[in-house]
């Protein structure tokens, strides 16, 4: 019989990849969105690549009733994968109510949810932020974690502490923190990807929409970092290993002869940094098409430089980043020509 898991914010850009690897390895997927940040024709791609619809509800994680109603329709479920969340560094900071409200009510109903129906597990959509800029690189999970430089990263601190008192406190079910990097990319098939609502927040979908001729120009927040070209450096993870992080998450949660810690957390990363101007120079070279870009000032909350050591997860989850950089940037434009066909 097929395990049951509940797949918060399934509609989004993480969520239905990770929804696709969880129906493609054999488990049954409860998807709930609110479409803060997508829309229904997600799961119509998730459909075509499975060939499974996940039992779907529209909803808001910060709804309290409208979540009981959905732990109630399904006894069934044993793990949750949170990643409803508003997600935009910039934003965040602009807006840092709507972040405190949203993140992390929806984390406190979940929780509640998950000990009374007795849930045995939940992974955690956490991130890199909690490290804010780190003394050395690349950062291992015992790394410190530095005071929040945004609204954004700060939720994700706060909600790696509410749970970390939750099972300190007994609370009977398990959870995994995945710290992830900077995910891009899409589905080989181009039937899911990376869908912003507006103005993309982030820098793949503004680079691929620029490309496209949708935006007129790419901004480079800086070029006066302690870097090799005075651009931030990242680590970016292609989506679809990210979302197999989370199925191997899962399985380790709930096999019952893993002999693992309450609490464990994992960097997810590849282990490799690359510089924003080093990002859109390979996406030119690999596309044959030029982006325009200026340089303007930093933006505030940006750290300089991060990347993972992914050793943790390599050897202990049994998961490893495999997909190129250039592969990945290819995916990106082949889902950004799909939307400008449709």
């Amino acid at each position: 019989m097929k395990q049951t898991i509940l797949v918060t914010g399934g509609t989004g850009y993480i969520g239905s990849h990770t929804t696709v690897e969880l129906q493609q390895a054999g488990y049954h997927v409860v998807s709930v969105d609110n479409f803060s940040n997508s829309n229904a024709a997600v799961l119509d791609g998730i459909e075509k690549i499975t060939g499974i619809r996940p039992d779907f509800y529209e909803a808001d994680c910060n709804d309290m009733p409208a979540m009981e109603h959905i732990f109630a329709s399904h006894p069934d479920i044993v793990g949750v994968i949170h990643f409803a969340a508003s997600k935009a560094v910039g934003e965040s900071v602009q807006k840092p109510l709507k972040y405190y409200r949203n993140n992390i009510l929806s984390l406190l109903n979940l929780l509640e949810l998950m000990a009374r129906f007795g849930t045995r597990g939940i992974v955690f959509s956490s991130s890199c932020t909690v490290y804010g800029q780190p003394d050395v690189l690349p950062v291992t999970e015992d790394a410190p974690i530095q005071e929040a430089i945004s609204p954004y990263g700060n939720t994700k601190q706060i909600n790696e502490e509410i749970i970390r008192d939750a099972i300190h406190a007994g609370a009977g079910y398990k959870a995994i923190l995945l710290r992830y990097f900077n995910p891009i990319g899409a589905h080989p098939s181009a039937h899911i990807g990376e869908l912003p609502i507006g103005v993309p927040q982030n820098l793949i979908p503004y680079l691929t929409q620029t490309a496209a001729g949708i935006r007129a120009e790419l901004s480079v927040f800086g070029d006066d970092y302690n870097t090799p070209d005075g651009s931030c450096i990242r680590d970016y993870i292609y989506v679809v290993d990210l979302a197999k992080a989370h199925v191997a998450a899962i399985r380790r949660m709930l096999c019952a002869e893993t002999n693992s810690d309450a609490l464990e957390v994992f960097n997810i990363g590849t282990g490799a940094g690359v510089s924003v101007l080093e990002l859109i120079n390979t996406f030119e070279k690999v596309t044959g098409v030029s982006v325009p870009h200026r340089i303007v000032g930093r933006r505030e909350g940006d750290i300089e430089q991060v990347w993972a050591d992914p050793r943790k997860a390599n050897e202990v989850l049994g998961w490893k980043a495999e997909e190129t950089l250039s592969n990945t940037l290819l995916s990106a434009w082949r889902w950004q020509q799909h939307l400008s066909d449709r």
